[in-house]
């Protein structure tokens, strides 16, 4: 059985060419991509014995996604085989002052449609000693919050380890409920919080003063005193990370992140970005890092570091997955930025 598991959806990622526009062509880059599914992938590229836990279809499409799964060695066991189609996003890649897009097509996908009963989690659970899941399935429809929501009740339950991306998705939450409504309640069962600099406000409600999220310069100061909020209002969280993203276009960010948990605030280093490739996946390429550095690192700020260095060459790579090793992010990590060719 798995250690790590990843609840969530993979869906069909359909980007348009190079830096077009939707249509600008007739042809999209087809590949497939999804929050929880790219930790999943992520993690077993960093040696780590990992499994996906969601629900596709049993045709052609969904096939090919969980071929895709296994080519990373992810463990699909716990995929069931329901409902009628695979959730699609399309990605029109952004360049300098025009920022990417994303438009969802992932309405009735099998993920949102599954019923929350059907899942088993005790065997699912077996053997496990940790679960990821974001913000972004409980935004698909009523009955994948309470998936959602029994995946983590039963994970506290198991004594398995529960992280959480808040991930804020306003395009989603379409059935009725707010966000803050069914994550405050999703997080008390939450042992590891991520999030990036706005998921905190939009996903759980909570703020500080003068934190503006959508501008291009960020003050650590004010997220120390962000996280240490959020951490109050959650004393169940034992640790919370925030990525800081200072965007000043869509090919240059400044990227870096902080860390709170019982020990203090810590801030990583900052790497300049730029000619991104591809940011789409940064964050879930944090997140996997992260589970992954605090499991084998001691000291926290090394698992912090290696999370940035991780996600700052995320950057680098065209599609949802990171497909880096972790000696690769070590190297980054120990200052070897150079970029020069390996021979």
């Amino acid at each position: 059985m798995a250690d790590f598991l990843s609840v969530g959806e993979i869906m069909l990622r359909l980007k348009t060419t190079g830096h077009e526009r939707f249509f600008q062509s007739p042809h999209f880059e087809a590949t497939f991509g999804g929050g929880e599914a790219n930790v999943a992938v992520a993690l077993s590229n960093y040696g780590l014995n990992s499994s996906f836990v969601s629900a596709l279809p049993a045709n052609p499409i969904g096939e090919a996604a969980i071929r895709e799964l296994r080519s990373f060695a992810v463990d699909t066991r716990h995929v069931q085989r329901s409902g009628d189609r695979v959730g699609i996003y399309f990605l029109e890649s952004g360049a300098n002052q025009r920022p990417s897009n994303v438009v969802y097509d992932r309405a009735n996908s099998s993920i949102a449609l599954a019923d929350p009963a059907s899942f088993d989690w005790p065997p699912i659970l077996d053997g496990a000693r940790w679960m990821h899941i974001t913000g972004i399935t409980p935004a698909l429809s009523e009955s994948a919050a309470q998936l959602s929501m029994d995946a983590v009740q039963a994970a506290q339950n198991s004594g398995v380890t529960v992280s959480c991306d808040f991930n804020f998705r306003g395009k989603l939450w379409k059935y009725g409920k707010t966000a803050p409504e069914v994550m405050t309640e999703l997080v008390k069962y939450v042992d590891v919080g991520i999030a990036n600099e706005e998921d905190c406000q939009k996903s759980l409600g909570i703020s500080v003063e003068d934190v503006h999220v959508e501008s291009g310069e960020l003050d650590t100061d004010k997220y120390s005193k962000l996280t240490e909020k959020v951490m109050a209002a959650f004393p169940n969280l034992s640790t919370l990370a925030v990525t800081l993203r200072e965007s000043r276009s869509a090919d240059r960010n400044g990227w870096s992140a902080c860390l709170r948990d019982e020990s203090g605030f810590r801030v990583s280093r900052k790497y300049e970005i730029t000619d991104i490739v591809d940011r789409v996946g940064g964050g879930d390429s944090f997140a996997s890092a992260l589970i992954y550095g605090l499991n084998a690192y001691e000291d926290r700020q090394q698992s912090l570091e290696f999370a940035v260095a991780a996600s700052c060459l995320k950057h680098s790579i065209l599609g949802d997955f990171n497909r880096v090793t972790v000696p690769e992010v070590e190297k980054l990590m120990g200052g070897d930025a150079s970029g020069r060719v390996q021979r």
